[in-house]
Order: structure tokens, then C-alpha cells, then sequence
């Protein structure tokens, strides 16, 4: 794929940049040199340039060619709707990572603990989400049975103590360098937000399972987004993870799909770098 808009730019600027000096029509005339006026872009596009360009090389990669008015149009549904979310929490767009943490005390105001039902199935009975995520889980869980799929919920929100436990016992059992790979250290997990599910047997064969297929065709319609996808260790910090989901609504897993090749990371990185730049 090109890379997009920031591209644009540089060409408006070179184009600009190279234009020629008007010559005098007579020869009686000497000939006048124009003067450029300078190019004022649009704060906003100008602003979508330098973050783009603090973007990864890779990320870069992955955004398609585009207009920069239909990115940031897309962009502000995005950051509107994000003013619904509840304004005593993180938001659903919190970037959290082996780099951007929460605290050991964080947990999520309004988690929800989640009962045996007839939309999905409950593999636990000291599972919870918080509620809107949870609302949505109940949505796509009736979804796949209407399509005779029934959706099975392994983990959803660890408390700090409870990932650092879970941390620890992978690195007994496989060693530092390889738990780095498919366990969150405490502070770093997606889990501790109250917006995660793991799915099925939390096995690289649940991608054989219809549920999982199901969840990749149809996840996206309620919200929910693959959070490590195969082929992307290097970007995400860990392996291909396909029973592992993260809720951040419709209209944030459209513009994922349009923009940031599917690839959540990529785009709550840009967020975040988005209303971090002055």
C-alpha cells in the first residue's frame, strides 16, 4: 500500500517550491520576479502531517493512499463518539502496552460480573467487564446464535495483583523471554481495562473452531477488534493471539479497517499521538 497524506503534503510544498519566476512579455520590460506567497494549510491537515510522520515506518506502511479531509473527517466520528464514554474511566481508546501502562490501583468504575446466560457461555463464574463492554459482549453473543455459533468467555478483567500472579507463573513454567511473548506484565494488560475477552480454550487451535471463525468475520459489527494479530509480534510485543479481543466500539473498528490495515495497534498509537501534539 502507499503511504498516505503526509506524502500529499510534501508534494503540495515541492510543487510550490518549484515554481518558476514570470518572465516580462516585451523586451523594453525588464523581467519581474514573482514572489510565492507561502502555502497556509489547514491547521488540522497540518497537524496530520506531523503525527503521521511520527509514526513507525511500518505504520506508515499500512495506511492506504487517501484524502487527508476523508481521514480526519473519519477521525473526528471517531473522537466524537468518544465523549459518550463514561468520564470517570479510561477510555476505550486508553493505549496500553509493554510501553504505556496503568497503575497497580487502577480498576475499571464500572465493571460488571458476568453471569450464566443464553447469549454466550461462561467458562468461569469470577468473570467481569466493564458495562458497556459487557453490553456488547451480550449483543454479539446473540448475534452468532442467531448464526448457530455459541461463544465461549474464558478471561476477561485481571485486577494488577491477578496479571502479576499470571505473569509470574508463565515465566516459571517457559522462562522470562518466552512469557514476555504471550503474557502482559502487571500495568501492561489490555485485561486490567475491563475491556478484554479471551475466547474458547486460549489455544492457537481455537482458530480452527467455529466460533473463532464467526468472531473474525463478525466481531467488527459489535465493536470488538483482534488486538494481536499473526504476523505482527513485532508491532503488538506479542504473538498471534486469535481468541483475544478488545471492545472499542463500531465506529473506532471502521476506522481501524479503513485506515490502519485492521491493525489495532496502529491506530490507538495514532490516537494517542494525536492528542498528545501541540
Amino acid at each position: 500500500m502507499k503511504r498516505i497524506i503526509f506524502f500529499l503534503l510534501f508534494i503540495t510544498f515541492a510543487l510550490t517550491g518549484c515554481a518558476k519566476p514570470k518572465t516580462s512579455a516585451t523586451a523594453q520590460e525588464p523581467a519581474q520576479e514573482s514572489v510565492q506567497e507561502p502555502v497556509k494549510l489547514d491547521p488540522q491537515i497540518e497537524k496530520l502531517n506531523r503525527v503521521l510522520m511520527s509514526m513507525t515506518d511500518r505504520c506508515k506502511a499500512a495506511i492506504p493512499n487517501g484524502d487527508p479531509n476523508e481521514f480526519l473527517a473519519d477521525l473526528n466520528k471517531v473522537l466524537e463518539i468518544e465523549k459518550a464514554f463514561p468520564q470517570d474511566d479510561l477510555s476505550l481508546y486508553y493505549l496500553i502496552d509493554k510501553k504505556h501502562t496503568v497503575s497497580a490501583d487502577y480498576e475499571p468504575t464500572h465493571l460488571r460480573k458476568l453471569v450464566q446466560n443464553n447469549d454466550y457461555i461462561i467458562n468461569k463464574t469470577t468473570l467481569s467487564l466493564r458495562e458497556d463492554a459487557a453490553d456488547a459482549l451480550a449483543e454479539m453473543g446473540r448475534a452468532a446464535k442467531r448464526d448457530g455459533v455459541t461463544l465461549d468467555v474464558s478471561s476477561t478483567y485481571r485486577s494488577y495483583e491477578t496479571q502479576e500472579r499470571t505473569f509470574n507463573y508463565w515465566v516459571s513454567v517457559d522462562g522470562l523471554e518466552e512469557a514476555e511473548r504471550e503474557s502482559a506484565r502487571p500495568g501492561t494488560s489490555q485485561h486490567q481495562l475491563g475491556a478484554a475477552v479471551d475466547f474458547g480454550n486460549i489455544e492457537d487451535s481455537y482458530a480452527l473452531t467455529d466460533g473463532c471463525k464467526w468472531l473474525n468475520a463478525h466481531a467488527a459489527e459489535y465493536g470488538w477488534s483482534l488486538s494481536f494479530p499473526q504476523g505482527y509480534e513485532d508491532v503488538t510485543g506479542y504473538r498471534w493471539e486469535c481468541w483475544h479481543f478488545r471492545y472499542i466500539g463500531i465506529e473506532a473498528c471502521r476506522f481501524q479497517k479503513k485506515w490502519f490495515s485492521d491493525i489495532q495497534q496502529f491506530m490507538f498509537e495514532f490516537i494517542d499521538a494525536w492528542k498528545n501534539m501541540d
